[in-house]
C-alpha cells in the first residue's frame, strides 16, 4: 500500500481510504468489522466516516455508523493503527430536521457539540482528520453548477468557523481539519485565514471525482498542487455506476441504487452513455470496470485518497486490488477521449 501526506501535515494516510457511509444501513454491525479487519490487514489505515452516517440520513439511525467503528477500535484495541476522519454536518433547512433541533449551523455550538458526540460514538479521545461536510453559506456544491447569487446571506463565517476549530485543536480533540464539497473561492479563503489570523491550516478537500466527475480539475485541482492541499476523492465510482451493473436498466438486488432510486446523481442519460463507453473501453483491455475507473483516480497527482466503499467483501476485495494496477498511456488517452465527448456528465 502507498502511504501520501495529509496536506503538510505529518499524517500520512493510505492511497485507499475506507468509506463507511452504508454502516448501519445497508451493512450490519458484523460486516462492517469484517471490512475494517481485511482493510487494515490489506495496509488500509485511513477511515473516513462522518456523524451523519450512514446515509441516507435517518432520525433512527443517525451516529451508527461512528457507533460501529468505536466498537471496533475497542474491540480490537488498534486505534494506533488507523487514522480516523469524520465531518460535522452543515446546514440541511429541509432535510436535516433530527439533527440539533434542525438547526445545525457551523457554529461554537453546534461544532463543540458535535465534536463531542463523534468522540462519544467513536469510543476515542481525539479525532485525526476533522471536516466541515458542507459549507454553511449558500454556494453551489451536490452538483449544483450555478452558483446561487444568495440576495441574503445570513451564513457563519468561515473565520468563525475555524476559530472554533482552532479551539478543539487546543484543546487536543481534533488533531487536523479540512473541508468537503467545497469550491474554490472557500478553500482558498480558508487558507488566507490560516496566514492572516493564525488559524489551523485545512489539509484536505473532499469532494466528488470520477470518470464521471471531474469537475475538480477545473478549479480546484491547482489549488490542491500548489497549496499542497490534497484531494479526498470520493464516489469514485458514482454509487457503482461505474461498475456497469446498472446499464441495460438493471437493478440488481441490494444496491444501492436499487434500494434507493432517489440518487439519481449519476444516473442521467448523459452518464449512462459516458459510462457504457468507460466499461467498453476496460473490457477491451480486458480490465474490470470498476478497478479501471478506481486506478484513474488514485493515480491523479492531485489525489491524497480514494475513498472506496463496498457493502459486500467481493467487492471490497476487488476495489483495493484496483491499487495495484496502472493504466497506460493508450488507456489514459482513449479515456480522455471519452471525456471530452460526455465532458463531467455527472457533476
Amino acid at each position: 500500500m502507498e502511504y501520501r501526506p495529509l496536506g503538510n501535515s505529518d499524517i500520512r494516510v493510505s492511497a485507499l481510504c475506507l468509506g463507511t457511509m452504508t454502516w448501519g444501513e445497508q451493512n450490519t454491525e458484523a460486516e462492517a468489522h469484517e471490512q475494517l479487519d481485511y482493510a487494515l490487514d490489506q495496509g488500509i489505515n485511513f477511515l473516513d466516516t462522518a456523524e451523519m452516517y450512514p446515509v441516507p440520513a435517518r432520525a433512527e439511525t443517525q451516529g451508527a455508523t461512528e457507533t460501529i467503528i468505536g466498537n471496533w477500535l475497542t474491540k480490537r484495541n488498534c486505534r494506533d493503527k488507523v487514522i480516523i476522519a469524520t465531518k460535522v454536518a452543515g446546514p440541511g433547512r429541509d432535510w436535516l430536521t433530527h439533527f440539533r433541533g434542525g438547526n445545525n449551523r457551523l457554529d461554537r455550538a453546534n461544532i463543540e457539540r458535535a465534536v463531542d458526540e463523534s468522540l462519544r460514538r467513536l469510543r476515542t479521545d481525539y479525532i485525526d482528520y476533522y471536516q466541515l461536510h458542507w459549507p454553511d453559506r449558500q454556494t453551489n456544491f451536490f452538483g449544483k453548477l450555478n452558483y446561487p447569487w444568495p440576495e441574503k446571506d445570513d451564513s457563519i463565517p468561515l473565520e468563525e468557523t475555524l476559530d472554533v476549530l482552532a479551539d478543539l485543536v487546543k484543546a487536543g480533540k481534533v488533531r487536523e481539519i479540512g473541508v468537503s464539497n467545497e469550491t474554490p473561492w472557500g478553500v482558498m479563503h480558508c487558507l488566507c485565514l490560516e496566514q492572516t489570523r493564525s488559524l489551523p491550516r485545512i489539509q484536505g478537500i473532499q469532494n466528488p471525482y470520477s470518470l464521471l466527475n471531474r469537475s475538480f480539475e477545473i478549479g480546484l485541482a491547482e489549488i490542491a498542487h500548489r497549496e499542497k492541499v490534497g484531494l479526498l476523492a470520493y464516489s469514485p465510482l458514482g454509487f457503482g455506476v461505474l461498475s456497469g451493473k446498472y446499464l441495460d436498466d438493471r437493478h440488481p438486488a441490494g444496491a444501492r441504487l436499487t434500494l434507493f432510486p432517489e440518487y439519481s446523481r449519476y444516473s442521467g442519460p448523459q452518464a449512462t452513455a459516458a459510462t457504457r463507453e468507460y466499461v467498453t473501453l476496460a473490457r477491451e483491455h480486458d480490465l474490470d470496470p470498476a478497478q479501471m475507473a478506481l486506478a484513474f483516480v488514485t493515480g491523479r497527482p492531485f489525489v491524497t485518497t480514494n475513498i472506496i466503499g463496498a457493502t459486500t467483501m467481493e467487492q471490497l476485495r476487488s476495489n483495493i486490488a484496483s491499487q495495484e494496477i496502472r493504466l497506460s498511456a493508450e488507456i489514459l488517452e482513449a479515456i480522455d477521449r471519452i471525456h471530452a465527448r460526455y465532458t463531467n456528465p455527472a457533476p
